[in-house]
């Protein structure tokens, strides 16, 4: 029976942070620089994020030696569809190669679920839920995922073994006031 418990122990664990208020990236984030704390191996993925643009925890991780790429182009509405279909597809391959390598404790897909989200053109091809959930299942057994986004899908609710959902109560942008530097970004 010990043994039963401690091999759920040690079991990798997908997380889910979804819903429209603020906090994901953030909690992911945070779990991120907790478990290089403990000398855990990180890789973050962030799947709209554009490395064209400078965010905080880029150069705070490349100081950590948290390994860290953005391969977005932004949303949906700043860049043409081929060019965002060509950013998830790349995305999608570079996150197949380095959850299937394994090496890595925790991996943190940010956005990914904004991604599978998208309706104004397709993505399926390149971006295929069911290849989603087919990584989560067979990923290296001990590696945790982290998925952030809104939206998330059912399909991933249900693989998933903890599901936050961020609620909005109140919101600064309401008020006009734009994105911080250091907190947003």
């Amino acid at each position: 029976m010990g043994d039963l418990i401690e091999s759920k122990k040690q079991r990798g664990l997908t997380l889910v942070y979804t819903g429209d208020g603020k906090g994901k990236t953030t909690a992911a984030l945070g779990l991120a620089i907790r478990a290089a704390g403990r000398g855990k191996r990180v890789l973050v993925i962030q799947y709209i994020k554009s490395p064209q643009r400078t965010y905080g925890e880029k150069i705070t991780f490349e100081k950590l030696g948290i390994e860290i790429y953005q391969t977005g182009i932004g949303f949906t509405w700043t860049k043409t569809p081929e060019e965002h279909r060509e950013a998830l597809k790349t995305a999608w391959a570079l996150t197949k190669e380095k959850v299937l390598l394994g090496g890595y404790d925790v991996v943190i897909l940010d956005e990914l679920n904004n991604a599978l989200a998208i309706e104004k053109f397709p993505i399926d091809d390149v971006l295929p839920l069911k290849e989603v959930l087919d990584l989560i299942k067979n990923r290296p057994e001990q590696m945790h995922l982290v998925i952030t986004g809104r939206s998330a899908k059912e399909e991933l609710i249900t693989y998933a073994d903890l599901v936050t959902e961020m609620k909005p109560v109140k919101h600064y942008y309401n008020e006009g006031i734009p994105a911080v530097k250091g907190i947003e970004f």
